[in-house]
């Protein structure tokens, strides 16, 4: 059995990390607050480009008269023998099982797909350490065209699923300039038929108890603004109530911002039944914009992402700071059971001692 001097020591150790952690859960719920409003900004842009787009369709001949498909390459439907694949997990860790489930989900797709080459790209630090783990990391070789123009030549692939990328730091400062240089990549691949489609993996973001990990296409695109969602996953009550129980604690509200009217005057930004007349043809702008479009889509998953790794970091550590609180209670409780005893003892000795006197 422990000596009181033990357990004090213990009660001690506890209550410092309790305070560590009580201080983590309301830096996670100022920084939620932040990334919630950082999201809702992004929406009417994404909004508003797809709103653009979906009038410049009707306004210009890019249907292909024999097949009725979109001309423009990101809208080519091919066999998919090539896949991107883009995890947005988060770069530190106390977040529960946040970074575990995305993982999880990542690899379940990537085992329904062995049939299939998957390049993968690495988005936070917990994602790129453990699919570099996991998977060999795709080398590439410098070579010099008649030119005189540098350029990267992938070596042979050393196996079905390779690491092509990591991203780590991003979702730390998300930057527009870093997520537009991702988009333009994934685009360029895609153009030039390195890969066939590409996916992307994060954890959708409502509120503190609306939110889903959510398998989404990104490429190639099927519908200018309906999101291709080909897999979810649900949290369960139990995860519902606890963030439910965090949130109160920390001041955040339950239910998603109502972003309704705001979504609406989107939708209604350049739809007008009028004959617009553009500075640029309207072919010129399409092509332009749809990179754009595929750049709101990668920092809405992000934004998103960031939010929701807050949301599940201040669920854990407010979980971390009641088992703290319920440790302590225990401790005390067996300290003071024995010190009575130790006092008990010592009370006995001494009548035994008078006695025998």
């Amino acid at each position: 059995m422990a000596s009181v001097l033990d357990l004090r020591r213990r009660i001690r150790s506890v209550k410092n990390t309790r305070q560590i952690t009580k201080a983590m859960k309301m830096v996670s719920a100022a920084r939620l607050r932040r990334a919630q409003e950082r999201a809702l900004a992004a929406r009417p842009y994404a909004r508003m480009i797809t709103s653009v787009l979906e009038s410049l369709t009707r306004r210009i001949d890019i249907y292909d008269e024999e097949t009725g498909n979109l001309r423009h390459p990101l809208f080519a439907v091919r066999p998919e023998k090539r896949v991107l694949l883009v995890i947005i997990s988060g770069d530190k860790g106390f977040a529960g099982a946040f970074n575990a489930n995305i993982l999880k989900t990542a690899f379940q797709f990537i085992n329904g797909n062995g049939d299939k080459e998957i390049d993968v790209e690495a988005v936070g630090r917990k994602g790129r350490d453990l699919t570099r783990r996991r998977y060999p990391v795709a080398a590439y070789t410098e070579e010099t065209d008649e030119n005189g123009i540098a350029r990267q030549v992938r070596n042979d692939r050393k196996g079905a699923v390779e690491v092509t990328g990591d991203h780590v730091g991003m979702l730390l400062k998300l930057e527009t300039r870093r997520v537009f240089e991702l988009a333009q990549s994934i685009i360029s691949r895609y153009v030039h038929e390195e890969i066939d489609a590409a996916y992307i993996v994060y954890n959708e973001f409502k509120s503190v108890i609306s939110q889903r990990l959510v398998v989404e296409r990104l490429l190639p695109i099927m519908k200018i603004g309906v999101p291709q969602i080909t897999g979810a996953v649900e949290p369960t009550e139990e995860q519902r109530e606890r963030a439910a129980e965090a949130a109160a604690s920390a001041g955040i509200t339950l239910e998603a911002i109502d972003t309704a009217e705001a979504d609406e005057e989107a939708k209604k930004f350049g739809t007008a039944n009028v004959d617009y007349i553009y500075e640029q043809p309207a072919e010129e702008l399409f092509n332009g914009l749809l990179p754009q479009y595929i750049f709101a889509m990668l920092y809405h998953a992000m934004t998103e992402s960031v939010a929701a790794e807050h949301a599940a970091r201040m669920t854990a550590m407010d979980s971390a700071t009641n088992n703290a609180s319920d440790m302590i209670d225990a401790y005390t409780l067996e300290m003071n059971r024995v010190r009575q005893a130790a006092i008990t003892k010592e009370i006995i000795e001494i009548v035994s001692g008078a006695a025998a006197v």
